[in-house]
């Protein structure tokens, strides 16, 4: 294949209109190297892309965008030989509108007859575009031009006749732009005409699959942990990637290499600093430098910590435009900075003046106590040597600094207080046991908290009491960390223990300050349950633990009391813990209402978390996802759990979360995918138990029989329980039911299926209850016992009703539509709801509100019913006698009786079961 760069050579060796020549290096790009990675995925996206008018590649330097064109156009050409290779422009700083016209004048005129479409070597005058528009607007083929770098160019006037053609050429033209910032184009107006497609970092990121080629192919090898780690650290940063690879073909141990790869590597350091930084503003890195301290930034910390009033717009603009910053889309936005860059960024806050970096944690440890986040604000105080302010902040807050979630790793430790400090106030012993704590540092928070026991004795009451308590969350903290229930059970009954600081005497039993102290002080009295602080922590705790261990029923009762406790003392952090976690346990008992208030309000609590409470509102959408599946609401179940992703790493909700998508294919007709999904829950959950446990299982052995594996379902079912039913046991016992019914054997099912009526069944879950109710709904039907049928029909809308249940209803066995059609007519309590039910059946199986293709032959009526009359008509579904209807309505009966004759008569009925049938088949109810 012949190299396009010297025919361009040829082409463009004439002087433009008198000019320098042009150069080939800007008219093609260089060819690709030898270890360059074929990237089909980002090739398909730009194949796709270009069916658009204009496609932006929009990121940093080194992220691959000239590569990655130069590839793709290479791959055209070779898929294509006949057909014109896309057309490619270089732009350079300081190109002015007539220079950049010679060199798209030229990169146009390799593609498109100069007879037919005429290309200028300067900017163009407006008629000369009209004609360039016209010939293009004629094409067979679109014309395709590359233009690389745009965000070079600074004269928007140099880029107005490249838009005129855009817009005026029937989508003939397909620009496709890379650069490191917005474009001067009217990018909002191409967006919301549908013209753009954008390509940005996380796009072009390589993938570990893409990682391992690249690694291949510089003749590396290591372990998939160790791709996965370099993934970690790069961000899939292209010209990075690249230079760790050149590096790791020297390293005798690349997997120790890549485990401690940073900013002090010098080749990627020396890259940072020469690309990413160097382009910027001064004020912007210095905004970059200081905004280093935090893990993450948004506009008011990142004001309080520089200073600049228009920090906002510039995190913004670092964001959008340089790609170095990300952020996750929550109100206020919080940003993040490169993990490499960072790492540079803090090896230049090291080098500060100790005052000035001092300032800065200062600075930063105030504007998290003033916004709810006193966790970042013990840190920060403790890294400025602020002690009082530290034992303060922990002493106030300490139910907010229990850590709720795995600590992400140890991180920078600050330097210890004095002996003096913690002389004068030994609970800053204890607010270093936090910190240290919730970095996931237990060896240093133990010590720490052993050098706290030292004090315990001379301490004067009421500060020993208060003290004793404090030792006691830190030891809870501790007890969480190290993920063995026992302990924690002890830790939380320790803590409701002690009285919130009433003196009491002698000291709570706290086991390490009583080891330290020497002394022994079990069975003092307590006044638990006094203190909303210690009900919200310790319950919180206690309530966790049974949420971790699938104990639904337990999680409720927990989460409900410590919620309560946490809204009085007004812990937004705890309260937000007990709301999600509560919300996900409510959606899945069944209290689809409460489940949807708690997950309101914990998606509805201040957003100062930031980062962090992206898992806890994932609790929150996974609920609203249960609750919009169980109310028949697919699409909005499936956009609940994309937000829910977050939290699906955490065994709960990926197991909640793999169940939700396996029903959801379910219902879409694809059981063996639904099954997959199922499994794979399972498998995620182990052998963790409990009443969640049971329900993945009842789900697993459902799926079988959907997909008509019965042996597989029966084994899976077991032998029915003994005695007393759970609810965990009843939901197998009604998929096991289920299953029977499936295989056609209605007598064994019949034997399976648990009394739904008996005063046990209370305290099931209602979605299991509601199962039982409708499958022996379908049982009746299939015995012939209609009038038995409709009763429990009956039942089971009462149930369904106040939660708004509609999938049980929707997914029912056969017969159920029928049922619900008669149950219409001979009058029911929730007439609206088996309406709606009857309408949405027909819609699902293609019915058009009755019997098919007899309704079609319904004649329309002579005279349409008014409002009024809709209104009663809608009325005569129910039981309500014409007295009750004219109550409901405020008018007279005999103004009902007027109207009903007169529905009647439009309608050729003689009776209301008569008139509410010819109603529905012409869809008026």
């Amino acid at each position: 294949m012949p190299d396009d760069r010297s025919t361009v050579q040829a082409d463009a060796g004439v002087r433009p209109s008198g000019g320098p020549p042009l150069l080939a290096s800007r008219l093609a790009p260089a060819v690709p190297g030898e270890t360059m990675v074929l990237r089909p995925r980002l090739a398909r996206l730009l194949d796709e892309a270009v069916t658009r008018p204009v496609t932006l590649l929009r990121a940093p330097a080194g992220w691959g965008k000239t590569t990655l064109l130069a590839s793709w156009r290479r791959m055209r050409q070779e898929a294509e030989p006949e057909a014109p290779v896309p057309a490619w422009v270089s732009v350079e700083a300081g190109d002015d509108p007539d220079r950049l016209w010679s060199y798209l004048g030229a990169a146009l005129r390799s593609v498109a007859d100069p007879a037919e479409t005429p290309m200028p070597d300067r900017a163009p005058r407006p008629d000369e575009l009209e004609i360039m528009a016209a010939a293009l607007a004629v094409r067979e083929r679109p014309v395709v031009l590359i233009v690389d770098d745009l965000h070079l160019i600074t004269e928007p006037a140099a880029l107005a006749g490249l838009e005129f053609l855009l817009r005026h050429s029937e989508q003939r033209l397909r620009l496709v732009a890379a650069g490191r910032t917005g474009p001067p184009l009217a990018v909002h107006r191409l967006r919301l005409a549908g013209e753009l497609t954008e390509i940005g970092p996380d796009d072009l990121a390589f993938t570990g699959d893409e990682i391992a080629d690249l690694l291949t192919a510089h003749g590396v090898a290591v372990p998939a942990a160790a791709v996965a780690r370099l993934r970690q650290r790069t961000g899939g940063w292209a010209a990075v990637l690249r230079i760790a690879a050149l590096a790791l073909r020297d390293q005798p141990d690349p997997e120790r290499w890549i485990g401690e790869l940073g900013a002090d590597q010098p080749e990627i350091a020396g890259y940072l600093r020469a690309e990413p930084l160097a382009g910027l503003e001064p004020t912007d890195r210095e905004l970059l430098r200081r905004a280093a301290i935090v893990d993450a930034v948004c506009a008011g910390l990142a004001a309080a910590l520089s200073g600049d009033a228009d920090a906002e717009e510039r995190l913004r603009t670092l964001a959008d435009d340089s790609g170095l910053l990300h952020h996750d889309g929550s109100r206020p936005v919080w940003y993040r900075c490169h993990p490499l860059l960072t790492d540079l960024l803090h090896r230049e806050l090291v080098r500060l003046p100790a005052a000035e970096l001092r300032d800065l944690h200062l600075r930063a440890a105030g504007w998290y106590a003033g916004n709810g986040r006193p966790a970042d604000a013990l840190r920060h105080a403790l890294a400025a040597g602020d002690w009082t302010a530290a034992t303060d902040l922990f002493v106030i807050s300490w139910p907010e600094l229990v850590p709720y979630e795995r600590p992400a790793g140890v991180g920078p430790v600050p330097a210890p207080p004095p002996p003096e400090a913690v002389e004068r106030d030994p609970e800053l012993a204890l607010a270093c046991a936090a910190e240290r704590a919730l970095d996931g540092d237990t060896g240093a928070a133990e010590a720490y908290l052993r050098l706290a026991g030292g004090h315990l004795r001379r301490l004067p009451q009421p500060r020993r009491s208060r003290f004793g308590r404090l030792v006691a969350a830190v030891e809870l903290t501790l007890a969480r960390l190290a993920g063995d229930p026992p302990p924690v059970r002890d830790a939380a009954a320790r803590l409701l223990a002690t009285d919130g600081g009433h003196p009491t005497g002698d000291p709570p039993p706290v086991s390490a300050v009583a080891t330290a102290a020497g002394s022994s002080v079990a069975g003092t009295p307590g006044h638990a349950g006094e203190d909303a602080d210690v009900r919200a922590v310790a319950g919180t705790a206690l309530a966790l633990l049974a949420f971790d261990d699938g104990d639904l029923t337990g999680a409720a009762t927990g989460f409900a009391e410590a919620l309560a406790a946490a809204r009085e003392a007004a812990r937004p952090r705890t309260e937000l813990i007990c709301a999600s976690r509560g919300s996900l346990v409510a959606a899945l008992r069944g209290q689809l209402r409460a489940a949807e208030e708690l997950a309101r309000a914990a998606l509805a609590l201040p957003a100062c978390q930031g980062w962090a409470a992206l898992l806890d509102c994932g609790y929150a959408h996974l609920a609203l996802a249960v609750v919009a599946l169980h109310r028949n609401q697919p699409a909005e179940a499936e956009a609940h759990l994309g937000l829910a992703a977050p939290a699906g790493a955490e065994p709960v909700p990926g197991a909640v979360a793999g169940w939700c998508r396996a029903y959801l294919r379910l219902d879409e007709g694809e059981p063996s995918v639904g099954h997959r999904l199922l499994v794979e829950a399972r498998t995620g959950w182990g052998a963790r138990g409990g009443e969640l446990g049971a329900w993945l299982r009842a789900a697993e052995l459902d799926l079988h029989s959907a997909r008509g594996d019965v042996q597989t379902a029966r084994e899976l079912a077991g032998e029915p329980p003994v005695g007393p039913m759970t609810g965990a046991a009843a939901a197998l016992a009604v998929a096991a039911a289920r299953t029977e019914l499936r295989a056609g054997d209605p007598r064994a099912a019949d034997r399976l299926l648990p009394d739904w009526t008996a005063a046990p069944a209370a305290d099931w879950p209602l979605p299991v209850r509601l199962d039982a109710a409708l499958l022996a709904t379908a049982l009746a039907i299939r015995a012939g016992d209609d009038r038995r049928a409709g009763r429990m029909l009956e039942e089971a809308l009462d149930l369904a009703a106040p939660e708004d249940y509609r999938r049980p209803f929707r997914q029912a066995e056969p017969g159920l539509r029928e049922l619900l059609t008669a149950h219409l007519d001979s009058g029911t309590a929730h007439w609206s709801l088996v309406s709606d039910l009857v309408r949405a059946v027909d819609a699902q199986t293609g019915q058009a509100g009755g019997s098919g293709a007899a309704d079609a032959a319904v004649p329309p009526l002579d005279e349409p019913l008014t409002e009024r009359e809709l209104t009663i008509l809608r009325y005569l579904q129910s039981i309500l006698s014409n007295v009750e209807i004219a109550a409901e309505l405020s008018v007279s009966v005999n103004t009902v009786k007027t109207h009903v004759r007169n529905i009647y008569r439009k309608l050729d009925a003689t009776r209301r079961r008569d008139a509410v049938r010819r109603a529905r088949q012409l869809h008026l109810i």
